[in-house]
């Protein structure tokens, strides 16, 4: 996850928020080269959070898959009248978890 300029994120849309490179196939599953978004920090632990590496290759792998996805929509709707300079502790979901346990 590299750290980037203060900028606009490309989920959120919040201005002045420290960027990061999300890469919409992690790389792990093949995206190396592939397509990257410019995410806040928030929004980035947000989505690893929520989904396992799998998920996003296969389901989640574009930016539009990402905004249309019910638990990213209920997310923005909290996270868009948060402050860009807020950090927040995001916990794994009890789904990915178990899946990084396999």
């Amino acid at each position: 996850m590299t750290s980037m300029y203060l900028s606009i994120c490309d989920l959120c849309n919040r201005e002045g928020v420290r960027l990061t490179e999300h890469h919409l196939i992690p790389r792990e599953m093949g995206g190396k080269s592939s397509e990257t978004a410019l995410l806040c920090t928030t929004c980035h632990k947000q989505i690893h959070a929520l989904y396992s590496n799998k998920e996003l290759a296969f389901m989640l792998n574009t930016l539009e898959r990402l905004k249309d996805d019910e638990k990213i929509i209920k997310y923005l709707k909290w996270v868009e009248k948060q402050p860009p300079t807020t950090e927040f502790t995001i916990k794994k979901s009890k789904h990915v978890r178990k899946k990084h346990k396999k």
